[in-house]
């Protein structure tokens, strides 16, 4: 039996998905955490270009984050994925190195939508996806990335299609018809890293709207490869260059539905490249104003190097202040310079004190690390007085050795969707209530209740309604 036809059945041998008490917690955090998120980014610059898009979009069931109207659903899942994912603020697994939500939940509340799921179905299948996307990254850690695709993407657009199977309710047959049928549709490269630009927001939106498409299509009749996981053009051999991945997915696979990955998923309290985040840790310990520093050195994991640290000069100088948010120099100097590092730092232009601090930082690795386990860092820094100070920072907070707490999750999820609705406290009710809840509907209306303070909503309101 093929590995993807092994996956459907352990994934529809879940049935109705009773989930324990606290992984069904835990998802409706990410859920509130993914739609805050996206939410927020509706209204900045650095999302700017899904709210003009979603306007050029026809009608449709499912909702289009920061707009008051519908789009059809593979096309919403697109344009809230890309939102989830254009802040660097969405949620991570960091052994995996996937981003879960920005595929997950925009595929989950899409299919959702356009099949009038349950809210405990639509909860099932996001849980299920985080738990297969978190399995395959873990089959092969790293390896995707270290030939340049995000496995985020990559990966993503096959589970997608298994969310939204799921939730249309295909038979065995035409659920692996569309997970395979999702693989030719995979795709995700980290060239933007050569200028920063936007397209990585695409990455999950994309595979989100793969999986949407690729399940409408089995249902039509058209048909993918079977050995679309271990295949030798399938997903971990022509992504990850990694012929026993495969292997070691099946073992992974076994417990599915009783070993649950989810609740190690990291929440980020920052907007930037999670790989950052110990590090402005790090440098809030010292909290030195920036003219009292002669220089900074700063070690981390050699793992992380490729894209936060490489070309170190192009670093210092990043094109626009959204490329910033994959600059370890930029963002530990903004920390210093500026006081803080949040979402008003990537909208304006860069503080030239900020980078003249960055221009005296340097960068080598740590000489152990426990990448990806853990994102640990180093900061050296010497004063203009000659003082040095020495601060070491084990893992990033909000990862699973230093979990987030309940306040902080629902204070930052408060905080973006309130840039745009009205009545923040309504969504919050509705995930909360999202298990018992017998249909989206209500969670739908919470999503659409917009103000005029949300840009991007307005914009798409304007040319929908």
């Amino acid at each position: 039996m093929t590995l993807l036809r092994q996956l459907v059945r352990a994934w529809r041998r879940q049935g109705a998905c009773t989930l324990p008490t606290a992984v069904a917690w835990v998802a409706r955090m990410h859920m509130l955490d993914a739609l805050g998120v996206g939410l927020a980014a509706s209204t900045l610059q650095a999302g700017a270009a899904w709210p003009r898009y979603a306007a050029t979009l026809p009608p449709g069931p499912a909702t289009l984050l920061g707009g008051t109207a519908g789009a059809p659903a593979a096309d919403a899942a697109l344009v809230n994925g890309g939102l989830m994912h254009s802040l660097e603020y969405d949620d991570t697994h960091t052994g995996s190195i996937v981003h879960g939500s920005a595929v997950l939940a925009a595929a989950a509340l899409a299919a959702g939508e356009h099949n009038a799921s349950s809210g405990s179905a639509m909860l099932c299948a996001y849980v299920l996806g985080w738990e297969v996307l978190i399995r395959l990254g873990l089959a092969a850690p790293g390896a995707f990335q270290a030939r340049s695709f995000q496995i985020t993407s990559v990966a993503g657009a096959p589970v997608a299609a298994l969310i939204a199977a799921a939730l249309t309710g295909l038979d065995e047959d035409a659920s692996v018809n569309a997970a395979g049928i999702a693989l030719s549709q995979s795709s995700g490269v980290f060239e933007f890293l050569s200028n920063g630009s936007s397209v990585k927001s695409l990455h999950p939106g994309w595979a989100a709207h793969a999986g949407l498409d690729a399940a409408a299509l089995a249902k039509a009749g058209l048909t993918g490869p079977e050995t679309a996981i271990e295949g030798p053009h399938g997903l971990f051999r022509a992504f990850a260059g990694d012929g026993g991945a495969a292997a070691r997915f099946a073992v992974l696979l076994e417990n599915l539905g009783t070993r649950w990955h989810l609740p190690d998923a990291a929440f980020k309290l920052l907007p930037c490249c999670h790989y950052l985040h110990p590090f402005v840790e790090a440098a809030g310990q010292l909290a030195m104003p920036a003219d009292a520093i002669e220089s900074i050195l700063l070690r981390g994991p050699a793992g992380a190097a490729p894209i936060i640290c490489e070309p170190w000069a192009a670093k210092q100088t990043p094109p626009t202040p959204h490329a910033a948010r994959w600059s370890l120099p930029v963002v530990v100097a903004a920390r210093l310079a500026e006081g803080q590092v949040d979402l008003d730092t990537f909208e304006r232009s860069l503080n030239p004190a900020t980078l003249a601090l960055a221009a005296r930082i340097r960068w080598e690795p740590l000489p152990a690390d426990h990448f990806p386990d853990r994102f640990e860092a180093e900061l050296l820094l010497r004063s203009r007085d000659g003082a040095e100070h020495r601060v070491f920072v084990a893992d990033a907070y909000g990862n699973r050795s230093r979990p987030a707490g309940e306040a902080d999750i629902r204070a930052k999820a408060r905080g973006n969707a309130g840039r745009v609705l009205r009545r923040v406290a309504r969504l919050e009710q509705q995930i909360d209530s999202l298990d018992t809840a017998a249909n989206l509907a209500g969670l739908t209306a919470a999503l659409r209740d917009t103000t005029a303070a949300g840009a991007g909503g307005a914009a798409v309101t304007e040319m929908l309604t």
